[in-house]
């Protein structure tokens, strides 16, 4: 007895529609093109030429995903920034080592192809791309029958930068009377949504109808925030020189941890960053998440970024005119604390 022949597409994979994608996708990563791209989109690998300015180029490498933020998009139906959230993860985790972003690639993973979807996903990693200066050489869309539930998919990205050997920030250089500044984050970001959700779950029909000057799903949905390219230009014209004791001198990027469990990565041993409390306006959007949780200080600050993205450690004596250029480039840039002796074992003390 003869038995029907079974396709790909039988079982589940429409080649068709993930060339359709490709296609879809070339002309948004052309935009994302930059100096050292020998071969992007389309290759088994692609190529990168370190750019010939570096003479001593070390490479800086940071993988990242979106988290539970996901499920909002599913459920909103809200695609289009969380390829940004995806590139901004990983493009701001290379910076704080004093890195320019090169390239980046992604993995787009679901169990039915939605080609609208997934180009407006795609969409939001090149604009990300775009914003940071870095290239989309690459990536991989896996339709996989069975792994995902129906509408749900998955990614994950990594980006490369570059810095040279002598100018990689360590935070070694960190002392007493340094001053933190702290840039303003664009929302809650890409971390912490589990809470966030279960907010949304408390809150039911009492949620707000807006945050921020946002509409609700906006002010949560709203992508995070790229601080490469001003960032970047505050290093160049405030470089770290350890032995004049002057320039920025340490970043974090304020991820899942916080405040609390971030600064700390970047300082050495026998420092700590007080913060003033206060010292940074607090958003509708985390007074309402703070409120509606239940959660005091400590922990709104241990689990969210609470409205500061990146932090800057900077010698005192350079701190305001490295806040004014963050300004002028359209930054909101708050003097939010200063080193000091650590004490008791905690690194950051928020008073």
């Amino acid at each position: 007895m003869s038995q029907t022949p079974l396709s790909y597409k039988d079982a589940g994979v429409d080649i068709v529609a993930g060339d359709a994608l490709v296609e879809r996708i070339k002309p948004l990563a052309k935009k994302t093109m930059r100096e050292g791209v020998l071969a992007g989109i389309g290759g088994f690998g692609a190529l990168f030429e370190v750019p010939k300015r570096y003479k001593e180029p070390v490479l800086v490498s940071g993988t990242d995903g979106v988290g539970t933020k996901l499920k909002l998009a599913f459920e909103w139906n809200m695609h289009d920034t969380v390829g940004i959230d995806l590139v901004a993860m990983s493009v701001n985790d290379v910076l704080v080592q004093g890195a320019e972003p090169l390239f980046f690639l992604d993995y787009f993973a679901c169990g039915k192809l939605d080609v609208d979807t997934a180009a407006a996903v795609i969409g939001g990693i090149a604009k990300g791309c775009e914003l940071s200066g870095c290239a989309l050489i690459g990536g991989e869309t896996a339709e996989m029958p069975g792994m995902y539930p129906s509408g749900e998919y998955d990614l994950a990205g990594f980006a490369v930068g570059a810095v040279e050997k002598s100018k990689i920030l360590t935070g070694q250089s960190v002392q007493v009377g340094d001053v933190v500044l702290g840039l303003a984050s664009s929302g809650v970001h890409s971390n912490g949504f589990s809470l966030v959700r279960k907010c949304i779950e408390r809150a039911g029909h009492n949620a707000p109808t807006a945050l921020d000057g946002q509409p609700f799903k906006q002010a949560l949905m709203a992508p995070t925030r790229l601080y490469v390219k001003n960032v970047l230009a505050a290093l160049a014209a405030f470089p770290n020189d350890a032995d004049k004791a002057e320039g920025i001198k340490a970043l974090a990027h304020i991820t899942g941890g916080g405040l609390l469990e971030n600064i700390p990565r970047v300082l050495p041993p026998g420092l700590a960053a007080h913060l003033q409390k206060g010292s940074w306006p607090q958003t509708e959007l985390f007074a309402w998440l703070q409120k509606t949780a239940g959660i005091d200080d400590t922990e709104l600050n241990r689990t969210f970024n609470n409205g500061i993205g990146m932090v800057l450690v900077v010698a005192a004596h350079q701190a305001k005119a490295c806040a004014q250029q963050l300004q002028e480039a359209g930054e909101q840039v708050h003097v939010i604390g200063r080193i000091a002796p650590q004490a008791d074992g905690a690194q950051v003390v928020v008073a």
